[in-house]
Formats: C-alpha cells, sequence, structure tokens
C-alpha cells in the first residue's frame, strides 16, 4: 500500500512547481556505500565495528534495523532502487549495465529513474562515485563527479587469486592488506571532496546531491592507520558452524554458490580469516570517515536544516558465515543492509530511535518523493516508510522480498525469514531464537501455516531474465542464464 501524508500535502502543496528555489523546498542528501553489511556500531551485529560518524547520523533520525535489498549484488539492486521496481517486474536479477537498464524489459522502457523524477519536479542532480552499477554511465545526473573505480591496486595481489587455485572457476577482486600509502589515493576520499564542495556552494535550485562510496567492496585495501584501529590481536570472528549446510536443499547451494571465492574452511587452514575480518573492519571504519566529512560539511552548511538525508548500502555481504565470504546469496547475510534516514524537524518532526519494521531498498524511491512533497510516482512498487519515521511501531502489513534469479526468492517478516526456490525446496529461520539461521524449520510440522502464508506473498507472476544480465560465474547461473 502506498502512503501519501495529507498533512505533507497540504504542508507542501506550493511546492511541486519547477520554478521553486531552493531555500523553499527540501534538498535531498542520499549517501550509497558499497557492499556495507550490518557491521556497524549502531546496528551492534559486530563487537569491532567503528563507525562513529554513521552511529551519529542514526542517533539523529530513523535506524531501520530490518532493513534488506532486493537483489544480493550490485547491479540489479542499484537497479531496483533507482527504477522503483522489484526485480521480477523488471527482469533484471543479474549485473547490467547502467545504459542497458531501459532496454532491459518492457516495464523498464519507460520508467523514470529516481533521479530523472527529482528533476522533473525542480531539483539539480549532483553526483559522485557509484550510484547506479557503473557510477553513472546512464548519464542520468546533471552534474556526476566520476571515481568509480575500486583502485588503487598493488601490482601482485598479497593474499588471494582464484587463478592461484586450478579448482576456481571465475574471477574476483577479492584480497586484503594495507595499501596504499595514503587515503589521497583513494577514490572514496575524492567521493567525499565531492560532496564537500557541492555543501560549500550556493545552489539556486533544491539539490539531490548523491554520493556513493566504494568501500568496503573488495579489494579490502585501505592505508595502514585504518588496520591500526583494529589490531589483529583483538579481532572478534563471526559465528560459523561448519554444519551448517546439511539440512539446506540442494538447490539453495547450488544458487548460493560462488566458486570464485574463498571458503572459510580455506581461511581457517590458511590462519586469514581474522586477517580478513580485520581488513573488512578497516574499509568500514575508513569509509565512515568519509561520510563524516560529508556529514560535517552538511552540518556546517545553510542547508542543514533543508536537508533530508538517507544513508544505504546495496546489499549485505558474508565474513566467513555459512563458509564463504561473498554477497550473491539470498542468506540474510548477504542482504541485510543498514538503512538510517534524518528529516529535519521543519519537514517532519520525528523522535529518534530504531525501527524493527521489515523494509527494503525500494521503500527509499516513494519515501523521498513523499517527503519532498512531490506527486507521489505510481510505478513504485516501494511502498513509503513515512508511516515508520513518524512512529516505529505504526501498523505494517508489508513483507521485504529479495530474489536471485527467476523462481529463487527469500521473504523477511519482523521475525522469520523465509526461502523459495524454483524446484519448490524451502528454508525457514526463526531469527528470533537462531540469528545465525542455522537450523532449517522448513519441515517441521509446526511451522506449516506460517510457511504457507509466506508461500501466498511470493510473486504471483515474474519477468524472465533480461537478456541483459550478466550473471557472475556460478555454476547453476552459467547454465540456466547462459
Amino acid at each position: 500500500m502506498k502512503i501519501f501524508s495529507p498533512l505533507l500535502c497540504l504542508a507542501f502543496v506550493a511546492l511541486t512547481s519547477v520554478s521553486v528555489n531552493a531555500d523553499e523546498q527540501p534538498n535531498v542528501l542520499f549517501i550509497a556505500i558499497d557492499d556495507l553489511n550490518d557491521w556497524v556500531g549502531c546496528l551492534d551485529r559486530h563487537p569491532n565495528a567503528l563507525t562513529p560518524h554513521i552511529d551519529r547520523l542514526a542517533s539523529q533520525g530513523r535506524l531501520f534495523t530490518n532493513a534488506h535489498c532486493q537483489a544480493p549484488i550490485c547491479g540489479p539492486s542499484r537497479a531496483s532502487i533507482m527504477t522503483g521496481l522489484l526485480p521480477t517486474t523488471s527482469g533484471i536479477y543479474g549485473q547490467i549495465s547502467d545504459p542497458n537498464i531501459k532496454q532491459a524489459s518492457a516495464a523498464t522502457s519507460d520508467i523514470t529513474f529516481l533521479p530523472d523524477y527529482f528533476e522533473q519536479h525542480g531539483y539539480r542532480t549532483l553526483a559522485c562515485g557509484k550510484l547506479f552499477h557503473n557510477g553513472d554511465r546512464a548519464k542520468v545526473f546533471d552534474d556526476y563527479g566520476g571515481h568509480a573505480s575500486f583502485g588503487p591496486k598493488p601490482k601482485d595481489r598479497f593474499h588471494y587469486d582464484p587463478k592461484w587455485f586450478p579448482e576456481k572457476i571465475g574471477g574476483t577482486q577479492t584480497d586484503w592488506g594495507a595499501f596504499p600509502e595514503t587515503d589521497e589515493q583513494m577514490p572514496d576520499f575524492k567521493i567525499a571532496q565531492y560532496g564537500v564542495q557541492q555543501l560549500k556552494r550556493k545552489h539556486e535550485q533544491p539539490f539531490f546531491l548523491a554520493v556513493g562510496f566504494m568501500r568496503p567492496h573488495v579489494p579490502w585495501y585501505v592505508s595502514q592507520k585504518w588496520f591500526d584501529k583494529h589490531p589483529l590481536e583483538t579481532i572478534q570472528l563471526p559465528p560459523y558452524l561448519k554444519s551448517d549446510l546439511e539440512d539446506v536443499p540442494e538447490l539453495s547451494q547450488r544458487v548460493n554458490e560462488l566458486p570464485a571465492m574463498p571458503t572459510t574452511e580455506w581461511a581457517i587452514q590458511e590462519k586469514q580469516w581474522e586477517k580478513i575480518v580485520q581488513s573488512y573492519l578497516a574499509c568500514t571504519t575508513f569509509v565512515d570517515a568519509q561520510v563524516g566529512k560529508v556529514l560535517e560539511a552538511l552540518e556546517q552548511s545553510p542547508y542543514r536544516d533543508n536537508t533530508i538525508v538517507i544513508l544505504w548500502s546495496d546489499h549485505g555481504y558474508h565474513i566467513g558465515e555459512k563458509n564463504r565470504f561473498a554477497k550473491q546469496a539470498l542468506w540474510d547475510r548477504a542482504n541485510r543492509v543498514p538503512l538510517i534516514i534524518t528529516v529535519p524537524d521543519q519537514i517532519l518532526k520525528i523522535a529518534p530511535g530504531k525501527c524493527d519494521r521489515p523494509v527494503g531498498l525500494i521503500d527509499m524511491y516513494p519515501t523521498l518523493v513523499e517527503l519532498c512533497g512531490l506527486p507521489a510516482n505510481p510505478r513504485n512498487e516501494g511502498d513509503s516508510l513515512v508511516p515508520l519515521l513518524k512512529n516505529p511501531q505504526a501498523e505494517w502489513n508489508h513483507l521485504t522480498h529479495t530474489s536471485y534469479g527467476p523462481g529463487n526468492h527469500a521473504v523477511q517478516s519482523e521475525r522469520y525469514r523465509f526461502y523459495h526456490y524454483e524446484d519448490g525446496s524451502m528454508e525457514l529461520y526463526d531469527q528470533q531464537a537462531d540469528p545465525n539461521e542455522w537450523t532449517n524449520l522448513a519441515s517441521d510440522p509446526d511451522h506449516a501455516k506460517l510457511i504457507e502464508e509466506f508461500r501466498q506473498s511470493l510473486p504471483r507472476t515474474e519477468a524472465a531474465s533480461s537478456k541483459y544480465n550478466k550473471y557472475p560465474t556460478n555454476r547453476y547461473f552459467l547454465k540456466r542464464f547462459p
């Protein structure tokens, strides 16, 4: 159900004209972070997480603790965010080049991207870094500052390359270690600079400013000073059960397989697991510092009392759980993301705090539209989060769906996570009792009624996989969608 607040409509009834000026209509600061799972301090999911700037932002607004992507890999997740369409509508289940999104299917051919929708209502859109999968190769933003790059990289890898292992198939940038020498060499440093510079400028129009940070996407390289904040001897490993996958359907294992990536068993044998965790945390703390620069610039700017801030990650990431170091799975660790929204009091007065209701990244589009007083976009398949901004305990009869290829879906409620695969096999986890998803309850007759309710929520129809999908190397997907 799409909710459009009458109160906000009245408050902004004069603000939908394209001739409004920057002093009247709220601005948007749109902060994207690549591959950041829920290892941030405010979510309390890892004891070594060190993210003071993200935590401070969370303390000022609404922190959604049960937020999930709609696809567990960058391209389709970001396409879903920017189009407002589920993968089951767009047919975008795998990686896709930005210019091909509108060619992907009939559903996307006439879609209005989120930045374009704001431009149509008088906003100037500004961006730097990774917003779409390729940055902005779709040429959507009015001004784009570049720097969507995973470099710099050393001449030779430090610890891992699938080419070193004859049994591996596919490629990955996965590696870890202290590199380069200075932060100034990192794309994220320059992306933060762009955001700061834009916030120091005078804008004649309301702005939609998007900064898309690259870390902690692989390779997990940052300078030594960030490693020093996470001494190796203090690193705590995430929960791992060697027999975890014994009660998981065979098709689930095939869909969620990623042969190019290191396994946890390998990392244990090679004594690399602690170093991987340290590297991921170092990258997270580094990117938090870059986020902090932009937030500080906003705080010092004339736009501080008229700018909505939304911070998100495109998907989660396994750091050893379920014998994998990867995204690209339907399991919770590859899907749960930080999502924070702050709103100035003059736009909507909210009491800061957490919300445990299940929400999706697809909900960001209609939420920002409503908060900025724009006409609702009827093509949006997400739900405005404004009711949960007002009251985190508000009635919320929505489940969140994630898809990884046609027929393979995850459904998230406040307590349970359900998986249904194309061959009919299933998984069900009680995340309150089993947050690590170690005990599959799908065959438990006590949960038959709940499973049927989840089954009824699955997509009634779903688009075929677009010919523009580029799946990562996975034996299942190579066979199904060559």
